[in-house]
């Protein structure tokens, strides 16, 4: 295809033909006769097709706000000739991003990398990978699309934060039952197997001493949940980082976690850590408050509320009969303080551990 300037060049032929034939010049009929031999040779350049091997990769996929993350990008020529005036164009996020390849010889390869944004908690889409052939005077170009698009998904960063303790000791003496969820079982005792009894269950030992099949019986070990509460008016960076910080403590440590905002909830109790960032790298700001989120909040074990609001901070010590303990990680000016509720300041991200670690 033509590049302006080739269009450029082929109005300036046209008009130099017509003007030397009607004024009966021959100068400008050759200064038209090169600019077409020009564009002949142009397009002609650029029109075969390259023989190219290209693969990209985008490493790491996953990436904590702020880390590297980077292209690599490897091109090998499969062709009988050199090729040169090689430039790829990779879309990241809404801009583009250029790379010119220096000439590739006949079996020879370039790996090039670049830097992919990460300042942005969100999703970035990679690609696709487009690569432009150009002639040397700049009067044409062939675009080829090579590859998949890729996404990058940027996720909160966070900080080593102990569990928030429940207040209460929750012992292994929970409610038995035979179907009590994995990672919140424990034995309780022996029983005689019947129909539709789980085989796994089964205690061989036991079954062979007494000659009769006997299977385990399990009570739910009741792990208290955490309860994290994200206010998202007027959200900022580091108050989705404190909220990943306390909800990643939890589902590490093999606790049912919860995240809420004002618009409705954001992660289930059964989250393990790899869905906890998924999930708040894509929380986007809100118009609603999280008063009503607190006070319909399933209780029981911790409540942590993130907010930069004081009077949201002041409405949790509402519902602390309902929780076995209720935080504030305010992330506001000022000095804040409200009965019953442990607040607890956080100036940045860094100095969260010793804020949380002194309350």
């Amino acid at each position: 295809m033509l590049t302006p300037l080739g269009w450029g060049t082929l109005a300036g032929s046209v008009v130099l033909y017509v003007a030397g034939f009607a004024l009966g010049y021959l100068e400008p009929v050759v200064l038209a006769t090169g600019g077409l031999l020009a564009l002949g040779a142009a397009l002609a350049w650029t029109a075969p097709r390259p023989r190219l091997a290209i693969s990209r990769e985008v490493t790491p996929l996953k990436v904590p706000r702020g880390d590297a993350a980077v292209v690599v990008l490897n091109v090998r020529n499969l062709g009988r000739r050199g090729l040169s005036g090689l430039r790829a164009q990779d879309r990241i996020g809404a801009s583009e991003h250029t790379i010119d390849l220096p000439r590739l010889p006949r079996n020879a390869g370039r790996t090039v990398s670049y830097p992919l944004p990460t300042d942005v908690r969100g999703e970035i889409p990679v690609g696709p990978l487009r690569l432009v052939r150009a002639d040397p005077f700049g009067l044409t170009r062939r675009v080829r699309e090579y590859g998949r698009p890729a996404t990058l998904l940027v996720r909160p960063r966070t900080v080593p934060l102990p569990v928030p303790p429940s207040g209460r000791a929750h012992h292994l003496e929970g409610p038995a039952g035979d179907n009590a969820p994995s990672g919140t079982v424990t034995f309780h005792t022996l029983r005689e197997y019947v129909v539709g009894d789980d085989l796994r269950h089964i205690h061989w030992r036991s079954s062979a001493r007494t000659g009769t099949l006997m299977v385990r019986r399990l009570i739910d070990a009741g792990l208290p949940t955490t309860t994290v509460v994200l206010d998202t008016r007027g959200l900022t960076e580091p108050a989705v980082d404190a909220a990943a910080s306390v909800a990643l403590a939890a589902a590490q440590a093999g606790f049912p976690v919860r995240v809420l905002t004002g618009d409705g909830p954001l992660l289930d109790v059964k989250a393990g850590p790899e869905t906890v960032l998924d999930r708040l790298a894509l929380v986007q700001a809100g118009t609603a408050g999280v008063t009503e989120t607190i006070r319909v909040a399933r209780g029981g074990g911790s409540l942590v509320l993130v907010t930069a609001d004081p009077s949201e901070a002041a409405r949790a010590a509402g519902v602390r009969r309902r929780f076995d303990r209720v935080i504030c990680v305010y992330a506001g000016q000022g000095p804040v303080s409200v009965l019953g509720v442990t607040v607890v300041p956080m100036s940045s991200l860094d100095a969260l551990p010793y804020a949380w670690g002194s309350r």
